[in-house]
């Protein structure tokens, strides 16, 4: 009897260190599932990361939860876990076209609210978003630079995207730019 594939969504964040990845890399590993998927980034001194991991064994999230309290205890993470009802669904990628977004301008609060909600608004998928505030060599003055990547519904004109961005330019002062991803990348 084969038994049925269980998914896992864990999110970590910590103090960065060397073997950080190693620790969370391992654990999974050692409870019996496959690392599928994992985005892993510095937000100031944390480390964070989120994993999708999968496996077939009886107990898999008893033995994850137990394993992420250790870790949690022994290397200072903090660790969240979540069953998904199913695996990522492949067909649905097919419907959509990938394009990134650049923003940039001086950091000022909304700018990523403001964004985020009007995709949100035309059904677009953000897939990964970096955002980061530096400061201008000379003047000091923070410039905030936003980056993502996102899914849009093939049947949706760009061009209307493109116009709502545009206004929410304006009103927050930053340049938005827009363009489809080259799928040879």
């Amino acid at each position: 009897m084969m038994s049925t594939r269980s998914w896992f969504a864990i999110a970590a964040i910590g103090r960065d260190r060397p073997g950080i990845v190693a620790d969370l890399s391992e654990c999974v590993y050692e409870c019996g599932c496959n690392l599928e998927d994992a985005s892993m980034t510095m937000l100031g001194n944390e480390f964070a990361t989120l994993m999708l991991v999968s496996g077939t064994e009886r107990g898999l999230e008893d033995r994850l939860k137990e394993a992420a309290k250790r870790l949690e205890w022994e290397r200072r993470l903090t660790i969240f876990i979540r069953e998904l009802e199913s695996g990522p669904e492949q067909s649905a990628q097919e419907t959509f076209e990938q394009f990134t977004l650049a923003a940039v301008g001086v950091d000022k609060a909304g700018i990523v609210a403001g964004i985020s909600r009007c995709l949100a608004g035309f059904g677009i998928l953000i897939t990964d978003l970096r955002g980061e505030v530096q400061h201008v060599p000379q003047s000091g003055t923070p410039l905030y630079t936003l980056s993502l990547r996102m899914n849009v519904p093939q049947s949706l004109e760009i061009a209307k995207v493109e116009s709502a961005l545009e206004a929410i330019a304006q009103r927050v002062d930053i340049e938005v730019s827009v363009r489809l991803e080259d799928k040879r990348e």
